[in-house]
């Protein structure tokens, strides 16, 4: 069996992570049978590499092998294109067509983007790998055929088949073995001899200098996460190699082809779920900044009722502390000695003139005329909404109303309240 280093030499891999390693070490371990290989890694690790390596190594070298990028061929004729199709089978088809599987018979079949393969032709792959039978669109006559299947993806496996997108049962049938290519962000170490490699073949490339660079570039350019993996260096390597007069690059000229350098290597969230109290929809949580509008406003009219009332400002604000402090925000400061109650409802100070239980006049009653066409406007879909809410909250807080009355922004009264009203 030929060593990592000679398939390095012999494939033009630079590289010496260990990690990186270990999945050519698999892919040699591999090819002499006839398992079928996921190579799984984000996008621009190298992952067509594999399967190439995996096909030379293995006793089908002396037949076909056929790349197939998934996600590049029309869920329409993905079908047509890897099992044939007889003629008349739709439109267009003037004649009988051979698919992949029916000319690399006895081969290797790299499916790249294999997560991308639409339900329907996902049921016709699996019946290949179980049995090697296929038929071709159009046509009720059963093929046979002895192909070796590696596939690739850079879609989270688990993800699609808890969305439904992919197969359970035919993941399980391609990853018999699993090689996953690191990214270029783990591989540290590599990433200078990788530029220095594609320096100096676009060095010869196009007849110039190679262009070097200077220690501060190289420390940028191992911070760097690099998103795009060796797709994206390799191009960076191109753009400098092409437009830099100056053949010795520093920091700061590197720093100009890296796009979003104030992210450097750090850790990101990834795939955060939300939690069970977070609402599901952007529509959710607008309709419950209304209601906490909606609720706001109540309270302030009952609050202005009262004091009209009373007349008494004190012991109107000594009554309803709890409200006023959920209206205008948990202060510090007194409301008695700093913001007195007719202050912050702008009413004017009561005087000995006024009655005990004066009449609401009619100016302060048009004053307020905007809360009651709110109401009045109410969609009953609002109302639905608002009872959708509070059971949901309810649920969620197995029937704890004051937990519930929390969450929905309500104090535990106003929820027995609509409880009561809605009958929930």
């Amino acid at each position: 069996m030929e060593s990592v280093q000679s398939i390095k030499q012999r494939f033009e891999l630079i590289g010496n992570d260990p990690k990186f390693n270990r999945a050519l070490e698999k892919a040699m371990q591999v090819a002499p049978t006839d398992i079928s290989v996921l190579v799984t890694g984000e996008s621009g690790v190298g992952k067509e590499s594999i399967p190439k390596i995996i096909h030379s190594l293995s006793h089908r070298k002396h037949a076909k092998y056929i790349a197939v990028n998934c996600g590049a061929i029309p869920e329409g004729t993905i079908d047509s294109e890897l099992f044939g199709h007889e003629k008349g089978a739709f439109t267009g088809a003037t004649q009988t067509r051979s698919g992949y599987f029916e000319v690399a018979d006895g081969g290797t079949i790299f499916l790249d983007e294999v997560g991308e393969l639409p339900l329907t032709t996902q049921v016709r792959l699996l019946r290949v790998l179980e049995n090697g039978e296929f038929l071709k669109v159009g046509s009720s006559q059963v093929q046979k055929t002895n192909v070796r299947i590696v596939a690739a993806t850079n879609v989270n496996m688990f993800e699609a088949i808890k969305k439904e997108k992919f197969r359970e049962d035919l993941y399980y049938r391609l990853s018999t073995v699993e090689i996953n290519i690191p990214p270029l962000r783990e591989r540290q170490g590599d990433i200078h001899l990788l530029f220095r490699k594609f320096a100096s073949d676009f060095g010869q490339k196009y007849k110039m200098p190679t262009i070097r660079l200077q220690e501060e570039a190289v420390a940028i350019l191992q911070r760097y996460r690099w998103p795009g993996n060796i797709r994206q260096l390799r191009n960076i390597a191109e753009q400098v190699s092409v437009l830099e007069e100056n053949r010795e690059v520093s920091a700061a000229t590197l720093g100009s082809y890296l796009p979003d350098m104030t992210g450097g290597n750090l850790p990101a969230l990834v795939n955060q779920q939300k939690k069970e109290s977070d609402f599901s929809t952007e529509r959710e949580i607008l309709y419950k900044v209304l209601f906490d509008m909606k609720s706001d406003l109540n309270d302030l009219k009952k609050l202005t009722l009262e004091l009209m009332k009373e007349n008494d400002s004190e012991k109107v604000q000594e009554e309803n502390e709890t409200l006023i402090r959920k209206i205008y925000g948990d202060k510090e400061e007194s409301y008695e000695e700093e913001q007195p109650i007719t202050e912050i409802l702008h009413l004017p100070e009561p005087t000995a003139e006024s009655t005990v239980k004066p009449q609401r006049p009619a100016p302060l009653e048009d004053r307020y005329h905007f809360a009651e066409e709110i109401q009045e406007e109410e969609t009953l879909s609002l109302q639905e909404k608002e009872i959708e809410l509070i059971k949901k909250s309810l649920e969620r807080n197995k029937g704890k109303r004051k937990a519930a009355a929390a969450e929905l922004g309500i104090s535990e009264r106003t929820l027995y309240r609509k409880i009561k009203q809605y009958d929930l």
